[in-house]
């Protein structure tokens, strides 16, 4: 198995440290903090650990401080409520004795209803599609050193946008966003395990749908962009081994925020998930 993917899920078998203590291993991916994508997961899985029989439907999560990727996060999980239905659990991130991140979550039992869905957008399959997500070395060379280093860094998940990104030459265009994402390495049958790893992919490309609109009017290097929080659901089910299609749309950019929704479908059209997230958009200003 690919190296990075074995990393990748290395980060899930969080150590328990007391009942309802645990603890996970920080990843550096490039990003001047700890990926919001890792901490969603091994949120879901600390939560995940405290619950038998039950499926997480909802999250929703606020990223509080900017966590340090060279120390381990301890994750305390509070058991909000436990029924025959539904169970709540609220999850609280610590580092340095500090609240980095809390999200809620709720667990549902499998049961049969009322089914519709929105119909996924017609779009190229991933197999004829380049990576369009890394710069060619000629381009990186371009780019601020930030930018560079988190853009050719090796990642274990696969990346396929539908359209070509210019690096260089920034042009304005429609706030969507749609890219084919997957783990490229076949993961166990374990669905706790699927929707954990789906928390950890949906932080990519969601809130970048919010700059498509302003993309001629900074440079690459002058943005300056964090999540303020995240909600996803869970639909249907799903392999995060299997294409995923995340069709992003930017509905509002305003007060130095931007807000983004998408929606994740499977290969074969199916709406598995849906995610939300509003962040912080700021332009660096230049001294002249």
């Amino acid at each position: 198995m690919n190296v990075r993917v074995v990393d990748l899920l290395r980060q899930f078998e969080l150590e328990r440290l007391e009942v309802n203590l645990f603890r996970g291993e920080s990843r550096d991916i490039g990003s001047p903090q700890v990926y919001g994508g890792q901490v969603l997961g091994q949120a879901l899985m600390a939560a995940y650990h405290t619950i038998d029989g039950l499926d997480v439907h909802s999250l929703h999560a606020y990223f509080l401080r900017r966590g340090d990727f060279n120390r381990p996060i301890v994750y305390q999980v509070d058991r909000s409520r436990d029924g025959h239905s539904f169970s709540s659990r609220r999850v609280i991130a610590l580092q340095n004795g500090e609240q980095i991140f809390t999200c809620a979550a709720s667990f549902q039992r499998s049961e049969q209803g009322l089914d519709h869905q929105s119909t996924m957008p017609d779009v190229p399959a991933p197999e004829t599609l380049p990576d369009w997500s890394r710069p060619t070395p000629d381009v990186a060379a371009q780019l601020p050193e930030l930018l560079r280093r988190m853009l050719i860094r090796e990642r274990p998940i696969e990346l396929r946008p539908i359209e070509p990104i210019d690096y260089l030459h920034r042009r304005s265009g429609p706030a969507l966003e749609r890219v084919w994402f997957r783990i490229p390495e076949a993961v166990a049958d374990d669905d706790r395990l699927h929707r954990c790893l789906l928390a950890y992919m949906s932080d990519f490309n969601l809130l970048a749908a919010s700059t498509r609109p302003h993309q001629g009017s900074f440079a690459i290097g002058d943005l300056v962009m964090a999540s303020i929080d995240h909600a996803l659901w869970f639909h249907r089910p799903f392999r995060a081994d299997q294409w995923l299609l995340y069709d992003v749309e930017s509905t509002s950019a305003s007060g130095g925020r931007g807000f983004s929704r998408g929606s994740i479908y499977s290969r074969d059209g199916r709406l598995v998930a849906s995610a939300a997230q509003e962040g912080l958009i700021r332009v660096r200003r230049r001294e002249t």
